[in-house]
């Protein structure tokens, strides 16, 4: 495995995006988007990147503040930065940032990937849902999405897999919204959600006080599965 920081053009081909990039050591079985919490690409995200590339997937993580904040690297366990965080997600711009994935999902075939996946973490979570609904990406899964809730209209033009992990007891989506996201995407035909009872936003965090052990290890078992179903 190998990995580098790297850039890849933008949709409109006018920019540069950031990227933290890792490569698998053999064949690419496929490639894979890791979409960052509000946190920025930190140690957290490229080792989960990592992660991906020693499992033999191409793996690229974007930095989805690259407009406004680019390279912030933020830590959810000191309030101050989690605070910093929650301004950057009070700027952020989503419409803008699924085009960001559109040019992800370019770049992973262009470098030989046959299928591409995304996974995506809280804000993460929700672009993970909104490009199952609005690209050709051919699996997504997000972990603690928010406001999923508020786009389920969206929900009809999911045509491929997705997988969304639902902490009970996640402080920033309420027992309402998870409600609705059951009504509404239960019944699709490529939509599977799970319930993590007890458990709270930021569970799978690779490192951290969030992190719960057990609960992180059966939700990544469960990704893992789904991408050698999907993405094979």
């Amino acid at each position: 495995m190998s990995a580098t920081n790297s850039h890849i053009s933008s949709f409109d081909g006018k920019a540069q995006i950031p990227t933290y990039v890792a490569r698998p050591a053999g064949e690419t079985k496929g490639g894979i988007v890791v979409i960052p919490e509000i946190f920025g690409v930190n140690a957290g995200i490229r080792q989960k990147c990592d992660d991906w590339a020693e499992q033999g997937y191409l793996a690229l993580a974007p930095d989805i503040f690259w407009r406004f904040a680019p390279g912030i690297e933020l830590n959810p366990d000191v309030e101050a930065e989690m605070q910093e965080a929650l301004g950057y997600f009070g700027q952020y711009d989503a419409d803008e940032g699924v085009k960001d994935l559109e040019a992800a999902i370019r770049w992973l075939r262009s470098e030989g990937a046959a299928k591409v996946g995304c996974v995506g973490f809280c804000l993460g979570g929700r672009l993970a849902y909104m490009a199952a609904a609005r690209t050709d990406i051919d699996a997504s899964v997000g972990y603690y999405g928010v406001m999923i809730d508020q786009m389920l209209g969206e929900s009809r033009a999911i045509a491929n897999p997705l997988m969304l992990h639902i902490p009970t007891a996640d402080h920033f989506v309420d027992a309402a919204a998870q409600a609705k996201m059951h009504e509404a995407l239960d019944p699709h035909p490529k939509v599977t959600l799970h319930d993590y009872a007890g458990l709270d936003h930021g569970f799978a965090a690779t490192e951290g006080n969030r992190r719960d052990e057990a609960g992180a290890r059966l939700a990544d078992e469960r990704t893992r599965a789904f991408f050698v179903e999907h993405l094979a």
